[in-house]
């Protein structure tokens, strides 16, 4: 949304879903073994979600990124819960998702990203930190225990996690998301 404004308010207004690439299915399927590390039970399996034969996964990557995830801090800690799903009011527009994982932390929450892909360079990283608010709000609706809530992105190919001290809160995300969605109206009549 932050990176393009109007791209956003296209596919707000005509969602259609992306053609599932190598890249999705890489992460699908380590989604699909993180959901088994931990004991959880996957919704659908990757060979069960529509395009996703069309790819192939590089075995080799994969079982990289498997390592990585045994050797990371991550894989020691016990998460409260695994692909919790969501569904946030934020101003006029409603957002759903999921939370690849959310650990009790001290004496607050840790909502973690896995993510296999490469780190954005950090001209992206502003946007990439909209998603980690998205999800820190998410959770402190769902939990509602007035605890903190700190988010972060795994980057699981090098072991790095992403963890911005500062993110745009639930009053910020509405003026972004209604700015989005009157992008939408002016689509509409042009």
């Amino acid at each position: 949304m932050q990176a393009d404004v109007e791209q956003f308010a296209r596919r707000a207004r005509r969602p259609v879903p992306f053609k599932p690439n190598q890249y999705a299915k890489r992460g699908t399927a380590f989604h699909e073994w993180i959901e088994d590390f931990y004991g959880a039970h996957p919704l659908l399996t990757e060979d069960e979600l529509p395009g996703m034969g069309e790819f192939e996964v590089d075995p080799s990557m994969l079982q990289k990124l498997k390592a990585n995830f045994e050797n990371s801090h991550w894989a020691s800690k016990t998460p409260t819960h695994v692909e919790c799903p969501f569904e946030l009011a934020l101003g006029k527009a409603v957002v759903r998702g999921r939370m690849d994982a959310v650990f009790a932390d001290g004496d607050g929450w840790v909502v973690v990203d896995w993510k296999t892909g490469a780190k954005p360079a950090p001209a992206q990283m502003e946007a990439a930190k909209l998603q980690l608010a998205v999800y820190a709000e998410a959770w402190r609706r769902i939990a509602g225990d007035g605890k903190p809530v700190r988010a972060v992105f795994f980057y699981v190919r090098t072991g790095e996690d992403y963890s911005p001290s500062e993110l745009p809160d639930a009053d910020r995300l509405a003026e972004l998301l209604d700015a989005g969605s009157a992008s939408v109206s002016g689509l509409s009549h042009s």
